[in-house]
């Protein structure tokens, strides 16, 4: 049967080979039918009365191991074992005779893994065109004007501009005026990778700014840095409310220690007017052994019997919520007129989590569609998040140690804002779940490389399409119904356990019973909940301030996602009622 018909191949996408196969799914049990391959994914469609197909980006393939041998016995034993990095697994059975798997198995290696056998990346071979490009949704200058910078404390520097100062920082930065080139070039000597600390964020009515950065090189000795604290005391200065630069290092105190060994380290007592805060946030170690206990926990099956205490043992909820918990207590200092600094180790993954997250807690042009596509170039893609090493795209070594799912736990935090804030977002889940799937797929050059000196070098902007081409092209699909649009409003989601919830839309998405019961429930939620919604929305405000904050935490305590809901109509309707109902809601 010849079936290439059935797929919409991509412009620049081309038929590698195809051939009949059996899927063992693991739902369904061994189905016959035809696998095809190309230069961009592998798709399956099966022949029997079950109907079946897969459509898997190659780039989302992580491993690709030989199942069983020649002399192997039992049915269905000889084949490929295909692991994924979207939390699924795949495996195909193959007839013994002939060495039947020889040539797919190189082909598929071949192609799942390109870098590592000299060939380009798909995003570098498509031929996909749009009237918009992505690639002009984020400029550096427009938006720190649209911060309301430069200012008269703050400057914008193009002392990096050949990434001479720190080869993983962008080409343009924001650092106090008070602050000489020069200067700025000692005090990269004394933060690891060179990353300085400079501005993310400015809040208008209070100045207060978010600054990011990577650890200072303390080591055990105790070194010191008179130009480093001295720049931070700028930093503090620049911002007449703030008494004390509080940082926050995103790690847990004993890592912090411990990185003095290898020439590390934070800020002692010598940072005069600061305080150091530690935030207990794991390393990309601890997170990958998360997901990775979270993925057998839900695929192929879900253990009905045991499922809160496996998913408890996971950790992976407890990491969102500490991430989440980090990223309030910079929102809400900086809220209150008071200057943060936020590092890590590196300042790429931990203090991307924390700025980002912060910045979308504070400033509402993030959480429309376009402002979120602009947050990620800016604090993820811009300031040198390791994307390449934490993905591995085209790299065959699914083993390699820099493999960590950092960006997936930030999109599963603006996951869990949206549940809680359900009017704050112009955007819906949909676009959360296009972002992840081609943060593998290599079919755009968006997440491409770990920095951007190395997308310049590789001419990423030249030769690749933004995924931000695809979204702007058909935004309808992405648009949230019921945003509600609110330029003052700072959102502080709940980080507490109780009221957190695993993503099941994305992590167990390929379970084919739990879809059918989320669309149900999603069904019956647009029939029994639009009602409910139109009789809120109808509520005279008198009536809401009625409401007080024992009938909510009630509310919440029986039902977390009305108890949301009806906050959030309330915080629509009740002038700064966010103030005024903090205790319950913020723990």
């Amino acid at each position: 049967m010849d079936f290439s018909l059935d797929v919409s191949l991509l412009p620049g996408e081309d038929t590698v080979t195809g051939l009949d196969i059996l899927y063992i799914c693991p739902f369904s049990g061994a189905l016959k039918g035809k696998i095809l391959l190309t230069n961009y994914r592998l798709y399956f469609k099966s022949s029997d009365d079950i109907t079946m197909t897969l459509d898997v980006p190659l780039g989302t393939v992580s491993r690709v191991e030989k199942m069983g041998g020649a002399s192997s016995r039992g049915e269905n034993s000889y084949g490929l074992d295909i692991t994924c990095k979207d939390m699924r697994n795949l495996r195909f059975a193959l007839k013994q005779e002939g060495h039947s798997r020889r040539g797919i198995f190189d082909l598929l290696f071949r192609h799942a893994f390109p870098l590592s056998h000299g060939l380009p990346l798909f995003a570098y071979v498509t031929q996909e065109k749009y009237a918009e490009s992505g690639w002009n949704i984020y400029k550096p200058v427009e938006e720190f004007r649209r911060q309301g910078l430069p200012n008269n404390k703050w400057r914008i520097a193009f002392i990096n501009k050949n990434y001479d100062l720190c080869d993983t920082y962008p080409t343009v930065l924001t650092v106090p005026c008070k602050c000489k080139d020069e200067d700025l070039r000692r005090v990269a000597s004394f933060r690891s990778r060179s990353r300085i600390p400079v501005l993310s964020w400015i809040h208008r009515e209070n100045q207060a700014v978010i600054v990011r950065c990577s650890q200072p090189l303390v080591g055990m000795s105790g070194k010191r840095n008179k130009d480093d604290e001295r720049y931070l005391e700028l930093i503090r200065e620049a911002n007449d409310t703030t008494k004390k630069l509080t940082i926050y290092d995103a790690r847990p105190s004993v890592n912090a220690v411990a990185n003095k060994a290898t020439g590390g380290g934070y800020e002692g007592d010598e940072y005069q007017n600061a305080e150091l805060i530690f935030l207990d946030i794991q390393n990309i170690h601890v997170m990958r052994e998360s997901l990775k206990k979270l993925k057998d926990i839900v695929y192929p099956t879900v253990e009905e019997s045991h499922w809160l205490s496996s998913l408890e043992s996971t950790h992976w909820l407890e990491h969102i919520k500490l991430v989440l918990s980090g990223a309030i207590q910079v929102a809400d200092k900086v809220s209150s007129g008071n200057s943060v600094v936020v590092h890590c180790s590196d300042g790429w993954d931990r203090t991307a989590q924390l700025t980002s997250l912060a910045m979308l807690m504070l400033d509402s042009h993030y959480r429309t569609l376009r402002g979120f596509e602009v947050l990620i170039e800016k604090e993820w893609i811009s300031f040198g998040h390791k994307f390449a090493s934490r993905i591995g795209h085209g790299d065959k070594n699914h083993a390699d140690q820099d493999r960590s799912p950092i960006f997936l736990q930030f999109i599963d935090c603006v996951w869990q804002m949206t549940k809680q804030f359900p009017t704050a977002f112009e955007f819906n889940e949909n676009l959360l779940l296009t972002i992840l799937d081609h943060l593998y797929s290599c079919r755009f050059g968006t997440f491409l490389f770990n920095c951007e000196s190395a997308r310049d070098q590789h001419e990423v902007r030249l030769k690749t399409v933004s995924l931000w081409s695809l979204v702007n092209s058909r935004m309808d699909i992405y648009l949230n119904p019921f945003y509600t649009p609110d330029s003052g409003q700072v959102l502080y989601p709940v980080a507490s356990m109780r009221h957190l919830e695993l993503w099941v839309a994305y992590y167990i998405r390929w379970n084919p019973r739990i879809r059918q019961l989320n669309d149900v429930a999603s069904v019956e939620g647009k029939e029994l909940g639009l009602v409910e919604e139109f009789e809120l929305l109808s509520v005279e405000p008198k009536s809401l301030r009625e409401v007080g904050p024992s009938s909510l935490e009630l509310l919440w305590v029986r039902d977390v996602g009305l108890g949301v809901w009806v906050l959030a109509v309330f915080n629509a309707y009740v002038p700064n009622s966010s103030s005024e109902y903090p205790p319950f809601w913020r723990t």
